[in-house]
């Protein structure tokens, strides 16, 4: 079921903790280690699932090894493409490891990507945009209002509202200079 919460202050402490375990298990292979998406952003309700993405220079089996022996299942699929994106396919590949106790996601990108670069951006643009952040809120409660149980329309609605949030965030990177931030852990 599709719940969107209250936002918790534990999140950043359940992200600290699961992103230790895998910085120490994946040791020289991270480049970064961020927490993302609405659980990083403070006072944004959510659903329950905390975010992680971990940059790497290239995809190797010994790290698909590390994460699943840390006790994540990986799963199989790529980013979306947003509309009107002519980048070449390999700009929304990932590897993708869930956990579920407590709740998590595990998005492995390389580094230069769009992808990579797209996750963090959109979370900086919306701590630092009260208004977009909220109206985002909104059309998350609104989806699992409506689609609890589907999680197929959920994402054809939440992923194109994504897409506009990143045109703002562009405008935004560029009129703060926004640069790639330090690891958060």
């Amino acid at each position: 079921m599709i719940e969107i919460v209250n936002y918790d202050p534990m999140w950043p402490s359940c992200f600290f903790e699961v992103a230790s375990r895998l910085k120490n298990a994946l040791g020289d292979d991270v480049i970064a280690i961020h927490h993302i998406g609405s659980t990083s952003i403070t006072s944004l309700a959510a659903k329950n699932v905390i975010d992680i993405q971990i940059t790497v220079m290239e995809f190797k089996p010994e790290i698909i090894e590390k994460i699943s022996f840390s006790g994540f299942e990986q799963l199989f699929y790529n980013d979306h493409l947003p509309a009107g994106n002519n980048l070449e396919s390999h700009h929304f590949e990932k590897q993708f490891f869930i956990g579920r106790d407590p709740a998590v996601h595990i998005h492995v990108r390389k580094l230069g990507l769009y992808n990579q670069r797209y996750a963090l951006l959109c979370r900086d643009f919306l701590r630092n945009n009260n208004s977009a952040s909220k109206a985002y809120e909104q059309v998350k409660k609104e989806l699992a209002k409506y689609f609890p149980y589907d999680l197929e329309a959920y994402y054809a609605i939440k992923d194109p509202v994504f897409d506009l949030i990143i045109s703002g965030a562009e405008i935004w990177a560029k009129q703060t200079s926004w640069t790639q931030p330090n690891p958060d852990v």
